[in-house]
């Protein structure tokens, strides 16, 4: 055997050596796997006077033939998906970026790639528990469906919207998605595109069991109202312009394009859900939408126990009172913890910080108030005047009749003529 460890991974591994035999069992039945090599001689191109000699492997596997229908439906599908299950455990993950300089290149050479080193996992994410359940669930479910979306009629692939305030996480939570499923990232850049039609180029370049990123959608591209669009006169300034325009943004997410390939999640990011346009939110094209907010009593105790060490501790409960009204991002809490040489000085410095930040939030809040104020005060102000010339102009220039009784019944009626009129 042959003894190897891979690249990260902790875990040895072994090889059958050539011509050596190794047994297995499937259903009671013995099988045996031998690795046989051989030479060819292959002419050689470039000097066809001297060829020379590769050696070609293969495993040879033997079992009595009583047993070919079993190992033909059975027991080769089994170590088919035994294998592209044990590759798929030990895959190097990649990130791929576009090279927008070769974009009318080979559809294989669209994306450049570099090994994926992200340390995140869902246990280490400041997030609610709960709501990491439910992504967790999500995706082995969607993983796991692949005849259901057959039978359904949709293509193999999955949307999840992250909004929220910067800092909140929503990278880590993409580099924690990647490491569960053992996908590729693709982080595609829409600002940099000219045509509809690179859209799909790239997703013709993606690979199968992948992640498509999309950061920051709502400040990547200035999509056009598609009503908008279309009352707008066509010149030869529009015509000649290039953008990619939001309907073709749909169908690259959701069109036929979208069914060229399996097993793909495509990710929004943003930091204001209420700029989108709400044909990009709809379920099939963003199914999840994950709320990504300020940093939770939950949160921090996964920040406390990543950074010090501290799974509980006396002023916990403290931190945790202070950390809801506070309205810290996990990024702001990480970064004081990171300050404190001990748990106790990083915990107390926290304390600080987050009595600081409330005031702060006070102050903005107390701030808002008063300019709400001055804007009403103003808009009061300028009705006024609109009403008292409306009050002039009705009473100043027309003729008011007042009906009025004496004691003894009798009716008197007095005419009031503006002074305008003599």
């Amino acid at each position: 055997l042959n003894v190897a460890m891979p690249e990260k991974e902790d875990n040895i591994t072994t090889t059958v050596g050539s011509d050596q035999e190794v047994i297995d069992t499937f259903n009671g039945v013995k099988l045996r796997w031998a690795l046989v090599c051989r030479q060819v001689q292959r002419e050689n191109f470039y000097n066809p006077r001297s060829p020379y000699t590769s050696v070609v492997r293969s495993f040879e596997l033997c079992f009595h033939k009583k047993h070919r229908e079993m190992v033909l439906r059975s027991y080769l599908p089994y170590v088919v998906q035994q294998a592209k299950e044990l590759k798929q455990q030990t895959k190097i993950l990649k990130i791929f970026t576009v090279d927008y300089e070769d974009l009318c290149g080979s559809i294989s050479d669209l994306w450049i790639s570099a090994n994926l080193d992200h340390p995140a996992t869902f246990d280490k994410l400041a997030m609610d528990s709960e709501i990491k359940d439910f992504i967790l669930r999500d995706l082995e479910r969607f993983v796991q469906r692949k005849e259901f979306y057959r039978k359904v009629g949709k293509a193999w692939k999955r949307g999840y919207l992250l909004y929220g305030p910067p800092g909140t996480g929503k990278s880590s939570l993409i580099a924690a998605m990647a490491n569960y499923l053992k996908f590729d990232v693709y982080d595609l850049e829409l600002s940099e595109l000219q045509y509809n039609s690179d859209l799909r180029k790239l997703l013709m370049g993606m690979g199968n069991r992948s992640i498509l990123v999309l950061e920051d959608i709502d400040c990547s591209i200035e999509f056009q109202d598609r009503q908008a669009q279309a009352k707008e006169p066509s010149s030869p300034t529009s015509r000649s312009r290039k953008i990619v325009t939001l309907s073709g943004l749909l169908n690259f997410i959701d069109g036929l394009w979208s069914s060229c390939g399996d097993e793909r999640i495509i990710i929004f990011t943003t930091n204001h859900k209420e700029k989108l346009d709400p044909a990009l939110l709809r379920p099939g094209r963003m199914d999840v939408h994950v709320h990504m907010s300020y940093c939770s009593p939950c949160g921090f105790r996964v920040l406390a126990s990543n950074y010090l060490g501290i799974e509980n501790h006396k002023s916990f409960p403290e931190i945790e009172e202070s950390i809801l009204s506070a309205k810290v991002t996990p990024a702001e809490v990480a970064e004081q913890l990171l300050k404190g040489d001990e748990g106790d000085s990083a915990l107390s410095e926290l304390i600080e910080f987050l009595k600081v930040k409330k005031m702060e939030n006070e102050k903005e809040a107390e701030a808002k108030i008063r300019e709400l104020g001055e804007m009403e005060s103003r808009e009061k102000n300028k009705k006024k005047p609109e009403k008292e010339g409306e009050e002039e102009g009705s009473t100043g220039t027309g003729t008011t009749i007042v009906n009025t009784s004496n004691s003894n019944g009798s009716k008197h009626f007095h005419y009031r003529i503006p002074k305008s009129v003599f």
